[in-house]
């Protein structure tokens, strides 16, 4: 079982149990990860609303905002 981390930088991503899609921002390798041309710093969210200063991104992932805004 895939069992990400806390928040870092990433360019590619497990996709979480539960989750055939990937996060806003990624794309499916249509294997088990996403990937982006961008770093985002995403944790998962655990079925819990992103903490504060953080944004639901979809496919069970919180991303951080920068400067307030996405």
């Amino acid at each position: 079982m895939l069992s990400p981390g806390p928040a870092q930088a990433q360019k590619r991503i497990p996709k979480l149990p539960g989750y055939d899609q990937c996060p806003l921002g990624y794309v499916n390798d249509l294997k088990q990860h996403c990937n982006s041309p961008i770093y985002y710093e995403v944790k998962p969210t655990y079925g819990k609303p992103c903490d504060s200063g953080w944004m639901n991104i979809g496919a069970g992932y919180c991303k951080k905002k920068t400067l307030g805004i996405f």
